[in-house]
């Protein structure tokens, strides 16, 4: 049982090295709540952890009020991304055609927010689509947005 929760343990510590830590840039309040926080608008950034000189920004709604205070909310499947070149663009290793790039829970069990990462090799470009899903039903709503690279930095693929 020991070497089980040591071993889980590994793994966890494993799986958050991995992913990327948003970075809070801001929020708005959209509904006032009387009893726990209000209804806000929350925008984080992103930096891809593929790909350094680029950031994601992405916006989303967070539910407030008691079940929000807890954290037992489920957030509006709504998102927007907005992905930029913030410095030099390189590659440390070839990319994978598509990759998650980083997700976010926003329920307390079966939904999360999720960014994945494209290649578009013929106009060397990187798309980037924010989407939520769930263990059920996903949402078709969506939100995409695209950085060039330059010619001259071809983007590798594996």
């Amino acid at each position: 049982m020991k070497s089980f929760l040591h071993a889980l343990a590994v793994a966890a510590i494993g799986a958050c090295a991995a992913a990327a830590h948003a970075e809070e840039i801001g929020e708005v309040d959209t509904v006032f709540k009387l009893i726990g926080p209000d209804h806000k608008i929350v925008v984080d950034a992103y930096d891809d952890p593929g790909v350094a000189g680029v950031t994601c920004y992405v916006s989303r709604a967070k539910t407030g009020g008691i079940k929000g205070g807890l954290g037992l909310a489920e957030d509006k499947s709504e998102a927007s991304i907005a992905c930029r070149q913030t410095g030099p663009i390189t590659f440390a290793k070839p990319l994978r055609q598509q990759e998650e790039m980083f997700s976010e829970r926003i329920s307390l069990v079966f939904k999360k927010l999720r960014v994945v990462r494209m290649v578009d090799k013929a106009r060397n470009t990187l798309v980037y689509l924010t989407y939520s899903d769930r263990v059920i039903e996903g949402s078709p709503q969506n939100s995409v947005t695209a950085v060039p690279v330059d010619r001259a930095t071809p983007i590798p693929l594996r």
